[in-house]
């Protein structure tokens, strides 16, 4: 049913590839399309089915006095058991046991060197023969068809890399078992000799023995579409997140039934594009690992986005509230007429929010993809957002930031527990400037810990130009914040000398040797994380 064409000088093809390629295959041979034209016409078919595996065309044969031919093809093993002859140059000769055993034995051959193999068989019918009978038997083999339907080049690599990131590639084929697992060792999904099940295995097993074989089968052949999508139910009966591929109407049931449904759509049909939950503009499969890796990047990243939100806010919350708590001990005095004083003031605390909160954090969420992302095992789907690890790294996070930017203040301050504060004139205001800006810097050097969970906050520490450039610039708008008078006057700011910018600075970075520190003795406890 398909369709060659020549278009300015290049040829092209319509419709299903295997039948093309007999097309293809017809053109080389000069005058043969033309011949066959002239001979035979076409006047009823008998569609393709994926249980009877065989298609049927009634033909006008001009040389028979438009007498009915059938010609049919299909798998070597379904129409061979059709035939009870062969035809060996212009003669018919019975098939013997011993002859069937010999293209048995071919037509495995032919699979072993991971060739698609299709029987061509026909019936000349007589006048006798009645329009209702089965016309697919008493058929005459013409001979066995072998095609090389070969794996795209980036198709190998694309399998290793999903195997190395933990998803298991199964093929699930109508092929031969000889041409499957062929074409399975090709493309690295099994070792030479592994195991390949049938479909008439499949149909002589209840689902519990399945959900065994499909914990360990790498190669499935001579499937029906019932069998794909009983393969999907044990494969997600086994707690199995599964993405099917197909491209038939049949296909439709598996793809609905799989986590992830994957239609193909240049082959694909409409009915399984529509049950699908992912279509491929391009039919690779190097397409689909590519996704897996987005979407890990893409997990990742809110993940960083998350971690630090939630730490720098957390130290935010810790500071206020400690340093109520703790105000007597690190020199915090209220004035006259009020019975608390608080370390950083609304507006202070809302521009660290802009500040922080906006560049640096969605800095973040561009962070490029970690090279070892797909050298990890998957993520086990019931595993919160944030991990236990997580959550002490935000508390440890929060706790080093509140510590220190109290310690600045307390420097500034008298009377507090570290000496070398300033008489109580203009005390109160520089130690909030120092505060308000150690905090600050406290966010922006936790920017480069949240990029990764476990690996050094050095680990390509300049991969990403848009976060050093969010850096820049909130450091940037705080030096103008602390310095330029109109700022000062609404933040409630005090210009700082170069000592109590290096005093900020230093501090804040202590939240970097902080998490590097618990980031090593993880390392050293669980084993470094690939």
């Amino acid at each position: 049913d398909a369709v060659l064409r020549e278009e300015g000088g290049e040829w092209t093809i319509q419709g299903d590839p295997t039948e093309a390629a007999f097309l293809v295959a017809e053109a080389k041979v000069e005058g043969l399309p033309a011949a066959r034209r002239a001979r035979f016409e076409r006047v009823g078919e008998i569609p393709f089915t994926s249980e009877r595996r065989l298609m049927t065309t009634l033909q006008l044969d001009a040389e028979r006095e438009n007498a009915i031919a059938v010609v049919t093809k299909g798998a070597p093993d379904v129409l061979l058991a059709r035939c009870t002859e062969e035809r060996v140059g212009r003669a018919r000769r019975p098939l013997t046991p011993q002859r069937r055993a010999e293209i048995a034995r071919a037509v495995d051959d032919l699979g072993a060197a991971a060739l698609r193999t299709l029987a061509i068989a026909y019936r000349p019918l007589d006048s006798g023969s009645a329009a209702g009978e089965d016309l697919e038997r008493d058929l005459v083999l013409l001979g066995v068809i072998g095609m090389i339907d070969p794996p795209r080049p980036e198709a190998r690599s694309a399998v290793a890399r999903a195997k190395r990131a933990g998803v298991r590639p199964i093929l699930i084929t109508g092929d031969h078992p000889r041409t499957a697992s062929a074409i399975a060792v090709e493309l690295g999904v099994v070792e030479r000799g592994a195991r390949t099940v049938v479909g008439a295995e499949l149909d002589a097993m209840d689902d519990d023995r399945l959900r065994e074989v499909v914990r360990d089968a790498p190669v499935f052949a001579r499937v029906a579409p019932e069998h794909k999508l009983r393969i999907v139910r044990a494969l997600r009966a086994n707690g199995e997140i599964t993405a099917m591929t197909g491209d038939g109407v049949n296909d439709a049931p598996a793809l609905k039934a799989a986590d992830i449904g994957v239609a193909m759509g240049m082959a694909g049909t409409d009915v399984a594009r529509g049950a699908a939950d992912m279509v491929l503009m391009d039919d690779d499969f190097a397409s689909i690992v590519a996704a897996v890796e987005e979407g890990r990047s893409i997990f990742a990243n809110i993940q960083r986005f998350l971690r630090y939100l939630l730490s720098s806010n957390t130290g935010e919350v810790l500071v206020m509230f400690l340093g109520v708590v703790l105000a007597g001990t690190i020199g915090l005095v209220a004035g006259e007429g009020a019975n608390v004083v608080t370390p950083l003031l609304a507006t202070q605390i809302l521009w660290i929010n802009l500040l922080t909160d906006s560049g640096p954090a969605l800095a973040l969420g561009v962070e490029p993809a970690d090279p070892a992302v797909m050298e990890r095992p998957p993520r086990d789907p019931r595993t919160p957002v944030i991990s236990r690890r997580a959550w002490l790294d935000i508390v440890l996070v929060g706790l080093v930031m509140a510590v220190g930017t109290l310690a600045v203040m307390d420097w500034a301050l008298p009377g507090g527990l570290l000496a070398g504060g300033e008489a109580p004139g203009n005390a109160l205001r520089r130690a909030r400037t120092l505060g308000f800006t150690t905090l600050v810097f406290f966010q922006l050097f936790h920017t480069l810990n949240a990029r990764h969970e476990d690996r050094s906050a050095f680990h390509a520490l300049f991969a990403n130009r848009w976060l050093w450039l969010a850096i820049a610039t909130s450091a940037g708008l705080q030096v103008a914040v602390v310095h330029v008078p109109p700022l000062q006057r609404a933040f409630g700011t005090a210009a700082l000398g170069g000592r109590d910018w290096l005093v900020c600075i230093a501090v804040a970075s202590a939240v970097v040797w902080a998490s590097e520190l618990r980031k090593l003795v993880a390392r050293v406890r669980t084993g470094p994380r690939r």
